[in-house]
């Protein structure tokens, strides 16, 4: 049978509804189940001038290939009337209902993956929500102490050791016991979901050249260099630590199958000037396969027809390989 991916477009006022809307105008292998309001949908799809049928979703019916122009559809009741482009603190509990419906049901098995779009930190927090971000709340979910967020192409993987801090609070968090646990999960993501034998791992120093053998900064000797060594000793195949002002060049990235970066711009900043638009976010150690859009709620496009869902589609789409590669 074909995987069943739960599918949340996150902020209702942003361009998640339409990119979903866009998705399933095509046929996909894999059967695709909205997660969110149903008259939501409706209308940005009236707004957009696309033709859509929902039906309701029932798991005890075998999953089946989309159609196209059909969505089932998990109706999750809004707070009030999303407008497209006008953020609402009313509707930031709706966004994470919908998050909590779909997460509960990869845990109990009733979806096999979880695909997301984009959300609005800052009005879930400005709500009275603390929410720092997907990859958080998943784990936290799950119950899973330590996750790896990676964005990910056909060509390049970017992995990172601490995700969502301010800059000043990342010295800190970049331990040995950090470094080595994202390396372990990086790893046996790369050999049980994307099926690379004996994957080679380039990770990026903290500091400027490297730390520049202690003189920019000592966290290189004595945190990151000792992680490192310890994976070695396990066999993992690792190359660093290097400089990421180097690191991200055509000559270097090819020596290698995926980057393990210490923070979310040091990796990601690079990593969407060569790929923004076309990758995918994936969650590493969860139980559960889940990917997402590389990019924000566009409040400016919602309900305009100009979204690209170039993004969602590749994380439909890489979230049904990985669903099939870990479930076979």
């Amino acid at each position: 049978m074909p995987a069943r991916l739960a599918v949340t477009p996150g902020e209702p006022a942003g361009i998640g509804p339409d990119l979903l809307i866009e998705a399933v105008q095509e046929s996909w292998p894999v059967q695709l189940v909205g997660v969110c309001n149903a008259n939501l949908i409706r209308e940005r799809a009236r707004r957009l001038g696309k033709h859509i049928e929902i039906r309701k979703f029932d798991p005890l019916v075998d999953p089946q290939p989309a159609e196209a122009g059909v969505l089932y559809l998990v109706d999750i009741p809004l707070a009030e009337q999303a407008t497209a482009g006008q953020l609402s603190k009313a509707n930031a509990a709706y966004v994470l209902q919908c998050l909590e419906e779909a997460t509960s049901g990869c845990l109990t098995g009733k979806f096999s993956g979880l695909v997301t779009g984009p959300v609005q930190k800052s009005i879930i927090n400005e709500a009275g929500i603390r929410f720092s971000g997907h990859t958080e709340f998943l784990a936290e979910r799950s119950g899973i102490s330590k996750v790896v967020m990676m964005l990910a192409t056909s060509r390049l993987r970017v992995a990172l050791v601490t995700t969502h801090l301010p800059l000043q609070a990342v010295p800190k968090a970049i331990t040995q016991e950090e470094v080595s646990l994202s390396l372990t999960i990086l790893h046996q993501e790369l050999v049980e979901k994307f099926g690379l034998a004996n994957p080679r791992i380039l990770v990026c120093g903290l500091n400027p050249h490297a730390g520049e053998g202690g003189h920019l900064g000592n966290e290189e000797i004595d945190v990151i260099q000792p992680a490192l060594e310890s994976a070695r000793q396990q066999g993992v195949q690792i190359h660093g630590p290097l400089p990421a002002d180097s690191l991200f060049t055509p000559a270097v990235l090819k020596t290698g199958d995926a980057v393990l970066a210490m923070y979310h711009d040091q990796g990601l900043g690079p990593f969407k000037a060569l790929s923004f638009g076309e990758s995918v976010n994936v969650t590493l150690g969860l139980p559960f396969v889940r990917t997402s859009v590389d990019h924000g709620t566009a409040l400016d496009l919602a309900g305009t027809g100009r979204a690209n869902a170039s993004s969602l589609k590749a994380a439909i789409e890489m979230a049904n390989q990985l669903c099939t590669s870990s479930y076979a």
